[in-house]
């Protein structure tokens, strides 16, 4: 239905209120499209403001979207700072492993928001958290404060993670 929208949308061009329009219709657009009303930027802090579930993990869609969004940030190597990751929104869900590790505990809040994880994924969030070089500190430091920031993420804790955090 969101395709067959943004097609009605856009028959005539492009519309200068695009931003204006639901975030989740920008899914089916591509940057170099959204160009012509705002920069590569603007168009991922909308993107990353939708529901990219909408499109599913494996879709080329949402993979090339995160393949366009690091471009657009000029992102070296994998890691992502936090004014990157605030842009990025929902697509940090689809960062791979490797990017994890690399950005430290930089992503952990950002990750709690995701719905579901890959393997190297939940592999890679253990990793971090079990280093404690986040800004929550070791598990043995975590308050009930710091389980509520990242709730989204204690499925994926091991046991060995589990027992350090204090009663």
């Amino acid at each position: 239905q969101l395709s067959c929208l943004l097609k009605m949308v856009t028959l005539h061009g492009i519309p200068k209120d695009l931003d204006s329009y639901p975030k989740d219709l920008l899914l089916f657009l591509s940057p170099s499209d959204y160009a012509a009303t705002g920069s590569c930027s603007q168009f991922f802090i909308n993107i990353g403001k939708a529901n990219v579930d909408v499109l599913p993990r494996e879709a080329p869609q949402r993979q090339q979207l995160l393949l366009e969004a690091l471009a657009c940030l000029k992102i070296p190597g994998t890691r992502i700072n936090e004014e990157n990751a605030e842009i990025l929104g929902r697509l940090v869900c689809d960062l791979g492993g490797e990017y994890i590790r690399s950005s430290g505990g930089g992503l952990l809040k950002d990750l709690s928001q995701c719905g579901s994880f890959l393997p190297d994924q939940e592999e890679a969030i253990r990793d971090v958290i079990s280093n404690g070089n986040s800004t929550f500190g070791p598990p043995a430091a975590w308050s009930a404060f710091t389980l509520s920031e990242l709730s989204g993420l204690i499925p994926v804790l091991d046991h060995g993670i589990l027992q350090q955090i204090p009663k």
